[in-house]
C-alpha cells in the first residue's frame, strides 16, 4: 500500500517508530516491572450551522492510537507515549506525536528527568495562564488542553522549603492549526509554512524554574519562563501564489506566573496571575501586560444521600491589554457547573460558560464522559459560540457550533 499524504507518512513513520520502540524494550527487559496500555478511539464531530467556506465539511470523522509503555527498575522509569491521529477531511490534522518518551531517576532529595514530556501547571477551570512548558496542539481541540511533547531536562530539589524545579527546554514546537477544509479555524488559513521568529526559532534554547510549596491549607506555585513563546501573533499574508494567510510570528518572552489554590469546608478557591514581557497585543504593541484568572468551586457533597457530588464554578478571567488581546478573555466571567454521579461507571459531567462583561457574547462548554463496561469510555462534548463581534477574537468560529462523540478502547 502506498501512502501518499505526506502527513499521513509522517504520523505513521512516528507510530512505526513508537511501536518499534516499545516492542523492543519489551522483549529486552521482561524481567522488570513494567505496564502496556492504551487507547484506540473513534471521533465523531457534528456542525449545527453551515460554514462559510464551502469547502468545509458538515461532519468530520477520525480516528486516533495512543499507547503507553511503562518500565519501572530500582529508582528509574521509562515512560513512551506516541500519538497518531488519522482524519480524511482535514490533512492538517492529521498528524502524529511523541508525548511522552522520558526517563527518570528518583532518588529522596531529587529528581532527574530527561528527553520529551509534558509538564502541567496551573489550577483554574476556564484557562490555564501559567501553564507554558509544553506548546498547546490546537488542531486537537480548541479548549488548549492537549499538547505536544516537548523536549527536557529537569531537575527537582525536594526540600523542607518547597520543591524547586529547572528545565532546560531546547527544541521549539510549532502550534498547530487547522487546514484549509479543517473546522474550527480562523476565516483566513494559518500558513505554518511561511512561520517566522524573532530570534534563533526552533534553535532558541527556553529555560525554566518554578518554586512549588504547601503551607498550612495553601498550595503556592511561584514560575519563571525565559524563551520562544508558546503562542504566535497571527499576522495577515500571502502566499506566493496570492493566496490571503495568516502568518504565525513567534518572539522570546519573559513570563513570571504565581498559582495558588486552597480549601476550606467544600470551598475551592483558585487563583493564577501571570505577567509577561515581549510580546505585546495582537499587533506587537507594548512592552509588557498583566492577566489574572481567579475564582472558587463549591461542591455539594452526596446530594440528598444519592452519592453525586455537585459543584458549582465562578470564576473571572482578566486581561489589561483590553480588546487588543492575543485571547478572547480579557475581561470575561466564567459560571459552571460539575457532576461527579461516583457510580460505577465513572460518569461525570461539567457544563460552563465564558461570558464576556462588554458585549455578552458567550462561549458555551459542555463535556461529559462515562464508561462502557470494563474497557470502553464514550465522551460527549459540546462548542457553541453565541453573539461574537466582528472584533472578536473567536469571530472565526461563529458557525462551529458543534457536538463531538468519541469512543475509546482501552487496552
Amino acid at each position: 500500500m502506498r501512502i501518499r499524504s505526506p502527513r499521513l507518512r509522517k504520523a505513521f513513520r512516528i507510530a512505526s517508530a513508537s511501536l518499534l520502540v516499545l516492542a523492543s524494550s519489551l522483549a529486552a527487559s521482561a524481567q522488570d516491572a513494567q505496564e502496556w496500555s492504551g487507547r484506540i478511539s473513534v471521533e465523531l464531530r457534528g456542525f449545527f450551522l453551515a460554514p462559510d467556506d464551502p469547502g468545509q465539511p458538515r461532519a468530520l470523522a477520525s480516528l486516533s492510537l495512543q499507547p503507553e509503555w511503562y518500565r519501572e527498575w530500582r529508582t528509574q522509569t521509562i515512560l513512551v507515549v506516541p500519538f497518531v491521529r488519522f482524519d480524511p477531511s482535514d490533512r492538517e490534522r492529521t498528524h502524529g506525536d511523541i508525548r511522552e518518551l522520558s526517563w527518570r531517576m528518583v532518588h529522596d532529595v531529587w529528581e532527574l528527568r530527561a528527553g520529551i514530556g509534558k509538564v502541567f501547571w496551573g489550577v483554574t477551570e476556564s484557562q490555564h495562564l501559567v501553564d507554558i512548558i509544553n506548546q498547546t496542539d490546537f488542531v486537537e481541540n480548541i479548549d488548549a488542553e492537549d499538547k505536544l511533547g516537548q523536549p527536557m531536562v529537569s531537575v527537582s530539589l525536594i526540600r523542607r522549603w518547597g520543591h524547586l524545579d529547572l528545565f532546560m527546554l531546547p527544541g521549539f514546537r510549532e502550534r498547530t492549526f487547522a487546514g484549509e477544509k479543517g473546522r474550527l479555524r480562523f476565516p483566513l488559513r494559518v500558513a505554518r509554512e511561511l512561520t517566522q521568529y524573532a530570534s534563533s526559532g526552533k534553535l532558541h534554547v527556553d529555560g525554566a524554574v518554578r518554586w512549588s510549596h504547601v503551607l498550612g491549607g495553601w498550595d503556592i506555585g511561584v514560575s519563571h519562563f525565559r524563551g520562544t513563546g508558546r503562542e504566535p501573533q497571527l499576522l495577515v499574508g500571502t502566499t506566493n501564489q496570492g493566496e490571503p494567510v495568516l502568518v504565525p510570528r513567534y518572539v522570546v518572552i519573559n513570563q513570571t506566573g504565581l498559582d495558588i489554590q486552597t480549601t476550606a469546608s467544600g470551598w475551592l478557591w483558585k487563583l493564577e496571575l501571570m505577567s509577561r514581557t515581549g510580546q505585546g497585543d495582537r499587533f506587537g504593541q507594548g512592552h509588557r501586560f498583566n492577566a489574572l484568572t481567579g475564582g472558587f468551586e463549591y461542591t455539594f457533597a452526596n446530594v440528598r444521600g444519592s452519592g453525586a457530588d455537585v459543584g458549582v464554578l465562578a470564576e473571572y478571567l482578566f486581561d489589561d491589554r483590553g480588546r487588543l488581546a492575543t485571547t478572547p478573555f480579557e475581561d470575561d466571567i466564567f459560571v459552571g457547573t460539575r457532576l461527579e454521579l461516583n457510580d460505577v461507571q465513572t460518569t461525570r459531567l461539567l457544563a460552563g460558560a465564558v461570558v464576556d462583561r462588554r458585549t455578552g457574547a458567550t462561549f458555551v462548554t459542555l463535556e461529559g464522559s462515562r464508561r462502557l463496561g470494563n474497557r470502553w469510555t464514550l465522551n460527549l462534548e459540546t462548542r457553541l459560540f453565541v453573539g461574537l463581534q466582528p472584533d472578536d477574537y473567536l469571530f472565526g468560529f461563529r458557525n462551529d457550533d458543534h457536538l463531538q462523540l468519541e469512543l475509546s478502547w482501552f487496552f
